[in-house]
């Protein structure tokens, strides 16, 4: 949930936005850049280009790009030792040494090399790095200071291709004006040499430092048509991709290792994913495979210290922190990378703690800052969050996720802000107006209920934000747009949610999205944020369902066969279902597991001992330690959860035949209405069949026989609540015969085992008025008000009742909803509002509401009536 650092070998290891704005956009001056550079510039535009590299240097070059490092060294150790003069011979064999981890090797190679490229700008910012992992900070700074003394002093003769792509790369790693940067460097080296693929990966790495993902993947498409079988290429664009594209991210990182099984950014790039993914034996089982290529490689180390962090194993961690800071001290990039993990695993307060080491290592390392920034936000700590992600803003202004992220300041300081039990609500004015005290409510009752039940005490402000935008919610929980299908996310006392605007016209009930991410609230308050992702979500939805049985997820056809194939996840594997799911549904069926296993320990061993598990990972256990102090060994756990689940996908739908035999699955699809009733009959509890009999049916309008098959499924047992689903399609064909009776009582059924059935709420809705069951009005009026608030539908149904009933209160609010929303009468609504507030006695508010009715109709008799009879009274009691 970040951008991430500058140093491009190493840094693209997990990103996960995607962008909003292109830095070319935004252009801050550099005066000091182009004073500098712009007469070398024009020179280098008129210049040549480099020589062409020899054959026997590129059958060396595609050694190492194999990743067969001690075979290319050995080539170019030889012609080095040889005294060819091509200083790209020097430059491989310290690539080779780099990797391999033989600093001291680099560190004479180079010293070597410079006396005789003395005017190579790409030889001395390698230099630099050099310097950096021999302990020698001091001569890395010189080697800096050098590079720019040395385009003052002789910039002719470093018009290169090689010395233009270093110098940009140089300049953008201190922080100069990236536009700058691209005119400058990249696009001038471009516009000589269309063919140089340097070019277009050095903008590409730019582009993703700065979170211009669409930029680097259009450059990297480019590089690899140049450059087909470069694996840091495929890793660029594995990354580029993969917020926007899992798969496609995906099948880019297994190219780059095919084309090098070697390549240590892929290989750190796979261990993200695996920590992320809580396969931390995978993610050893990698890291060991990258310290078999460098046992000195820093990043490698840094990962060791999360997973010793994730284990409880304190000493371990500090142990591996040291490792990686043994050959730099002062690397920055140490302390960012491993408290970034521990953000991404929500240890928000280790996190920040790593970046404010940081910062003190390089107080101008901007990611630390930003990301220092947002684990602030995400504690609670606003007023310090905001403040530094603007000041990271204004000085890296081609940061995107900053620069969203403060542009969406300015639009949450116009929220209103509700509280109520240390519970801080930030909503939209106008969604604040109208259901925001319902939102109040809702969260009270979950803060009671839930720390009741856990056994939590929340001693800090718990904030919820509301956003009516999708993208603005977006920003604010991940940092860009995207995050598509999340409806809410918590981060321990900080939740961000969508409201029902930003959801179309079907939108999920709110009231269950916030009592879920409440639960997130307690569970992780219990845990110290210490807990896995599944288990999380699986007592969340849980949650949902103990709290209204219409809420949550619930069994299905589809679950049902992907627990019965070999779709049904390990618990010791669960977390990862939720990163990269091969579909929506895949991704539904893992919340559904994760709150099956949670229904399963509580069946089994009882609310004492989940609570006694959460306790465990609270004071720093693993995950399987702390499920094995209650259940036993994660094996046992595996193969007793799978018994379970399959127990409970064959009780659905027990009397139905689901097979789907080779003669039923082959044709079935392209049948007629009357050859799949034919089928039917020879087997007449298939679920196949029968399902796309209805459908058929249905579609042919043959409406009474539909209802005949969908009555049929339902006494199979398998309905569930989805959009679509058995019920839905009987309560339609139901109307279409006009059996309002029949379609009564199934929508009464859909509504019970669906939370979002909005469409037949207002059906129902609309049967009670015409029976003028004002009582059955109001309650339905609620449920269509938990889904949607900002219609008018379920607010008039409320007023109405509400006059009917004698509940002057209810009136009252169900018209000041109304009056948000936009109505065409709204001098009759403030009427309305004016009367049923007389009658409760509330008199200035009467007056208020009668003022505005007679404000948009003079002419309004009644209103006229009702303001004297409101100031006479008024009157007779002074």
């Amino acid at each position: 949930m970040d951008v991430r650092r500058p140093s491009f070998v190493s840094c693209l290891c997990s990103i996960r936005f995607i962008q909003v704005a292109s830095f070319s956009v935004l252009q801050p001056s550099s005066p000091l850049l182009f004073r500098l550079f712009a007469v070398t510039i024009l020179g280098f535009a008129l210049g040549g280009h480099a020589s062409i590299h020899a054959a026997d240097l590129s059958d060396a070059e595609a050694v190492f790009r194999a990743g067969d490092y001690d075979a290319a060294a050995q080539i170019a150790q030889s012609e080095v030792d040889r005294g060819v003069w091509n200083e790209q011979w020097s430059r491989l064999l310290i690539q080779c040494q780099m990797t391999r981890g033989d600093y001291a090797g680099a560190l004479g190679t180079y010293e070597k090399a410079i006396q005789r490229y003395s005017s190579s700008l790409a030889l001395r910012l390698i230099g630099r790095d050099i310097f950096r992992f021999n302990g020698m900070n001091d001569r890395a700074k010189q080697e800096a200071a050098l590079i720019v003394q040395t385009i003052q002093r002789s910039p002719s003769r470093y018009l290169s291709r090689d010395n233009m792509i270093a110098a940009g790369r140089y300049f953008a790693d201190r922080g100069e004006d990236a536009r700058q940067v691209l005119d400058l460097f990249f696009d001038k080296v471009r516009d000589v040499d269309p063919d140089y693929v340097d070019a277009y990966v050095a903008t590409a790495e730019l582009a993703i430092l700065k979170g211009d993902y669409r930029v680097a993947a259009e450059n990297l498409a480019t590089a690899q048509k140049l450059a087909p079988e470069d694996a840091n290429i495929a890793y660029l664009a594995s990354v580029a991709w993969q917020s926007s594209d899992s798969k496609r991210a995906d099948k880019e990182l297994a190219r780059a290792l095919q084309l090098n099984p070697n390549h240590v950014p892929s290989l750190l790039l796979k261990v993200d994913e695996a920590i992320d993914r809580e396969r931390y034996d995978q993610a050893r089982e990698l890291i060991e495979q990258v310290k078999q290529i460098n046992p000195r490689q820093w990043q490698a180390s840094c990962y060791l210290a999360v997973l010793a962090h994730l284990d409880g194993h304190y000493n371990v961690e500090k142990e591996m922190r040291d490792q990686a800071l043994a050959t730099w001290g002062e690397n920055p990039e140490v302390d960012y990378l491993i408290g970034r993990k521990l953000s991404d695993k929500y240890r928000f307060a280790e996190g920040a703690e790593y970046q404010r080491r940081a910062i003190i290592a390089d107080s101008g390392f901007h990611l630390a800052s930003f990301q220092l920034a947002q684990d602030l936000l995400r504690l609670g700590f606003d007023d310090v969050g905001w403040e530094l992600a603007e000041k990271v803003a204004s000085d890296d202004p081609y940061n995107v996720v900053a620069h969203n992220l403060v542009t969406l300041h300015d639009s949450l300081k116009r929220f209103s802000v509700l509280s109520r039990d240390d519970i801080y609500v930030r909503m939209d004015p106008r969604e604040a107006e109208i259901y925001g005290n319902d939102v109040l409510d809702l969260l009270a009752d979950a803060k009671r209920v839930l720390c009741e039940k856990y056994e939590v005490t929340t001693n800090e402000p718990i904030y919820v934000e509301i956003f009516p935008a999708q993208k603005d919610f977006a920003i604010r929980t991940f940092g860009l747009p995207g995050g598509d299908g999340f409806l809410g996310v918590c981060f321990g006392r900080v939740v961000t949610a969508n409201s029902p605007a930003s959801q179309g016209a079907r939108p999920s009930n709110w009231k269950s999205v916030l009592w879920h991410e409440f639960c997130h609230v307690v569970t992780l308050e219990k845990t110290r944020n210490r807990m896995p992702r599944w288990l999380s979500e699986g007592i969340s939805v849980y949650e949902e369902r103990q709290r209204d049985a219409s809420w949550g997820e619930k069994m299905t056809p589809q679950y049902r066969q992907m627990i019965l194939s070999d779709e049904l996840i390990p618990v010791s594997k669960l977390s990862g279902a939720f990163l990269s799911p091969p579909s929506g549904l895949h991704l539904q069926f893992a919340y559904y597991e994760s709150s099956l296993v949670v229904e399963f320990l509580i069946e089994k061993y009882g609310m004492k001992s989940l609570r006694a598990i959460l306790d465990a990972l609270g004071e720093g256990l693993p995950t399987d330690a702390a499920l094995e102090s209650v259940v036993g060994p994660m094996d046992k756990l595996d193969v007793q959860f799978v018994t379970y689940a399959k127990e409970r996908a064959e009780a659905f739908g027990a009397f139905a035949d689901w097979s789907t035999k080779t003669s039923l699955a082959k044709s079935s699809g392209s049948m007629t209405p009357e050859e799949l009733l034919g089928r039917s009959r020879i087997y007449p509890t298939n679920y196949p069949v029968l399902s796309k009999l209805a459908d058929a049916q249905i579609a042919s309008g043959q409406f009474a026989e539909a209802k005949v098959t969908l009555e049929r499924l339902v006494d199979l047992g398998v309905v569930s609540g989805s959009r679509g689903g058995v019920l839905e399609q009987l309560a339609t064909v139901e109307r279409e015969l006009g059996d309002t009776a029949a379609e009564r009582r199934t929508l009464e059924q859909l509504i019970e085992i669906s939370s979002d059935a909005l469409p037949g709420l207002e059906r129902l809705l609309d049967m009670a008025r015409h029976r003028e069951d004002w009582h059955e009005v109001r309650r339905l009026a609620q449920l269509v008000l938990a889904i949607h608030p900002l219609r008018p539908l379920g607010h008039e149904a409320i007023a109405d009742a509400g006059e009917r009933l004698g509940d002057s209160d209810s009136v009252a609010r169900g018209v000041r909803a109304m009056l948000q929303l936009e109505p065409i009468d709204a001098a009759g609504l403030h009427f309305r509002c004016a009367a049923a507030l007389a009658k409760l006695e509330r008199t200035d508010e009467a007056k208020h509401h009668v003022l505005r009715s007679l404000a948009d109709a003079p002419r309004y008799r009644e209103a006229h009536a009702l303001f004297y009879q409101l100031t006479h009274e008024n009157a007779d009691e002074k």
